[in-house]
């Protein structure tokens, strides 16, 4: 049922109309409401499900991205970590038939007989120098 009210201001050269419209609730009809109620809340619950799952599903894929990039990045390493190891068994004499740990312990020992040779060419070349300044001092 509609009811309309029309209010008159007779101090206004025109009309202001207010419409009130109501319906009285219909008598055994609350079902209705119910199951309206139900289906908004139904669907409030299936949007916050999907919205849920949209975020699990989009931390699942980044997870699976990030693992293949932890295996990538390890691959690279350990093939750079098989060059340098190459390029040092190169380096050492003897180096291409030993294992990993015997190529480090080689290298080390390497390396300091290396050293070794360094100061024995410098201790040389100082003697040498030495005996140049002398001759040239006698006149030589």
């Amino acid at each position: 049922m509609e009811t309309t009210k029309t209010q008159i201001n007779p101090t206004a050269a025109f009309q202001i109309k207010e419409i009130k419209t109501s319906q009285k609730p219909q008598m055994g009809h609350h079902e209705n409401a119910r199951k309206a109620h139900r289906k908004l809340v139904n669907r409030r619950k299936r949007t916050t499900r999907d919205v849920t799952a949209a975020y699990h599903h989009r931390r699942q894929q980044q997870q699976k991205k990030d693992k293949v990039q932890e295996d990538q990045d390890d691959q690279s390493k350990e093939e750079l970590l098989e060059t340098k190891i190459f390029a040092l068994q190169r380096i050492v004499p003897g180096g291409e038939t030993l294992g990993v740990d015997e190529l480090f312990e080689e290298t080390a020992d390497y390396i300091l007989a290396l050293q070794c040779q360094i100061k024995a060419m410098k201790v040389l070349t100082n003697f040498i120098e030495g005996l140049k300044k002398e001759k040239s001092k006698f006149g030589a």
